[in-house]
C-alpha cells in the first residue's frame, strides 16, 4: 500500500473536481470585501472565524496550513497579509493560483505534506492558519512541534481540530439520520476498517482519518509549546450528528510561547 498521505492527496484532487465545501473557492465580493478589511472566513465547516483572530495579519507573514481551494489564502492576501499556500493537492492549489491571479493578488504557492514542514525556516511566520486537516494525518503532535519552531515568538497558531467522538459512530447510519456506534477511539481508517472496508473506502476516492485523542489535540498544544488563547465550537452539518454531539469541530487559537511551560502532560 502506498504512504497514506499519497492516497489523500489524491483524494483531494478527485474533492476539487466535485466541488466540496473547502474547494470551491471564494468568491469576488469576498474579496473585494477582504480588501475592504472585512474576513469572510472559516477554520472548521461553517462557524466564521472572529475578526480578532486574524486582524493584525496586514503587512505579516502568514502560513495557509493544508489550506488550498482558492479561499483562505486568497481572502488573507487581499487583506494585506504575505501568504504562503501550503498543501498536498496540485488541484486545491491550482484553485489557489487561478482565483489569484483572477483577483490580481499574489501568493507563494507550495505543494507539500503537512507532517514535513523543514522547508521552512525558524521563526519565518507571525501567523499558521490551518482549517480542519489534522484529522487526515497519524501524528498531531509532531506538526503542531514543527508549527512551533516556525513561528515567531508571539505568534498564532489557528486550527481547527475534528472531536474525535465523530468517529465512533457509523457515517452511513448517520447520514440516513440513524445513530450507530461502531468503533472504539481513537480511530484510524488503517487499522479500525477490515481490509475489505478500506479497499472500498479508497475506490471511493475517500480520504484516510484518524481521530486522535484530545489529549494530543488540545493538550498537544500545550505540550509542544503553545498557550490556548480561545477557543469556539461548530457543528458538522449531519443532523442526527449534531444532535447527539453538538461540539463536532474545536476551533482554536494558540499563541507560541517565548518559554515553554514545563508540563507533565505526555
Amino acid at each position: 500500500m502506498e504512504k497514506y498521505t499519497t492516497y489523500n492527496a489524491k483524494a483531494w484532487d478527485y474533492e476539487a473536481g466535485k466541488g466540496n465545501i473547502w474547494t470551491d473557492g471564494c468568491t469576488p465580493q469576498q474579496v473585494e470585501e477582504a480588501r475592504k478589511g472585512s474576513l469572510d472566513m472559516i477554520l472548521s465547516p461553517f462557524k466564521r472565524v472572529p475578526h480578532s483572530w486574524i486582524a493584525e495579519t496586514k503587512g505579516k507573514q502568514v502560513l495557509c496550513l493544508a489550506c488550498g481551494g482558492g479561499q483562505q489564502g486568497v481572502l488573507l492576501a487581499a487583506y494585506g497579509a504575505q501568504v504562503t499556500v501550503f498543501d498536498i493537492s496540485d488541484k486545491q492549489l491550482d484553485q489557489d493560483a487561478t482565483i489569484a491571479k483572477r483577483e490580481g493578488l499574489t501568493l507563494a504557492i507550495e505543494k507539500g505534506d503537512m507532517c514535513d514542514l523543514s522547508r521552512f525556516s525558524d521563526k519565518q511566520f507571525d501567523l499558521i492558519y490551518n482549517p480542519t486537516s489534522t484529522c487526515f494525518i497519524d501524528d498531531v503532535q509532531s506538526v503542531y512541534r514543527q508549527c512551533n519552531r516556525i513561528l515567531q515568538d508571539g505568534g498564532a497558531l489557528l486550527t481547527s481540530a475534528t472531536n474525535p467522538a465523530l468517529y465512533i459512530f457509523d457515517e452511513k447510519a448517520a447520514l440516513k439520520n440513524r445513530m450507530k456506534v461502531k468503533y472504539t477511539i481513537p480511530f484510524s481508517d488503517l487499522t479500525s476498517l477490515s481490509k475489505k472496508e478500506l479497499e472500498k473506502r479508497l475506490k471511493k476516492h475517500d480520504t484516510i482519518e484518524f481521530s486522535h485523542t484530545l489529549n494530543d489535540l488540545v493538550g498537544g498544544l500545550c505540550t509542544q509549546g503553545f498557550s490556548i488563547i480561545d477557543l469556539y465550537t461548530d457543528k458538522s452539518g449531519v443532523m442526527m450528528m449534531d444532535s447527539y454531539v453538538h461540539d463536532c469541530f474545536l476551533a482554536i487559537r494558540a499563541i507560541k510561547l517565548r518559554e515553554p511551560l514545563v508540563s507533565d502532560n505526555t
